[in-house]
């Protein structure tokens, strides 16, 4: 009958992302916000208009108060590499940033422990990139006229 008659297809190995040769490196740019309430791990393509993963610290650790931390940090990047070698994502630039404009400028415990754990986990790193907001002028900055008084 009917059945009889079908002939199977060899199943095709399905790959996703750009058809390159071997060896050759395929970019992505790791956008890391690294403030000091979380960490976010976000790789984009080259132009930054499709995500490709996104990971932050608190998707990794239960507690808020380790969100932060350099360990929840690490976790989020191995995850954020495995994804990306999926996808044939072998090489990343990086631009990481502070919370930046009238808050600190400095980036938080995750900040190195991202870039570290990327370059860990296989992932070849590209330009890094500061890109922390820092305004030429501003508005007036919390803490009132005689400033935080400890």
């Amino acid at each position: 009958s009917k059945k009889a008659g079908k002939v199977k297809q060899p199943e095709q190995a399905i790959s996703f992302g750009p058809q390159v040769k071997p060896g050759e490196l395929v970019f992505g740019v790791a956008h890391i916000y690294a403030s000091k309430n979380d960490t976010f791990i976000h790789v984009t393509d080259l132009t930054g208009r499709e995500t490709i993963v996104r990971v932050t610290g608190g998707m990794k650790v239960k507690t808020d108060r380790d969100e932060p931390s350099a360990y929840a940090a690490l976790l989020a990047c191995q995850d954020v590499a495995a994804r990306c070698k999926e996808l044939g994502i072998t090489a990343l630039h990086i631009k990481i940033r502070a919370m930046g404009g009238t808050r600190q400028k400095t980036f938080g415990a995750g900040g190195q422990a991202s870039l570290r754990a990327l370059a860990r986990a296989g992932m070849r790193i590209g330009r890094i990139e500061d890109v922390t907001p820092i305004p030429t002028d501003t508005t007036r900055r919390r803490g009132g006229r005689r400033g935080r008084r400890l």
